[in-house]
């Protein structure tokens, strides 16, 4: 399942609170962003352990300066508290799977 963030202090507690977190960083009004994020919820439900987020860019303004957004969305998955993931705009599904599949199974393999 995937929580909404509303303040840019609980993405920080949500990076050190777990192992493996993934933010879906968009804005409602990006149809790119609104076509891609029921491909990545479908695509998250096979890694358990990975907690994720959305980030709405319009009530977290300062997310792109602190995490360095200059285009929606941007998916970041970090692995104990390290940016190991960034994918930006428009993001092939296969590739994605393949890279979190491969970090997932180093972790818990």
């Amino acid at each position: 399942m995937m929580i909404a963030i509303e303040k840019i202090d609980e993405i920080d507690s949500f990076i050190k609170e777990n192992e493996l977190a993934f933010f879906y960083v968009s804005q409602p009004n990006c149809s790119v962003c609104q076509a891609l994020l029921p491909k990545v919820k479908d695509l998250l439900k096979h890694y358990p352990n990975i907690q994720s987020a959305y980030v709405n860019t319009n009530d977290i303004p300062e997310v792109a300066e602190k995490f360095s957004v200059f285009t929606i969305p941007v998916l970041l998955l970090y692995v104990e508290g390290k940016e190991v993931l960034r994918k930006a705009r428009f993001v092939s599904m296969d590739e994605l799977e393949y890279e979190i599949s491969k970090l997932y199974h180093l972790f818990y393999d």
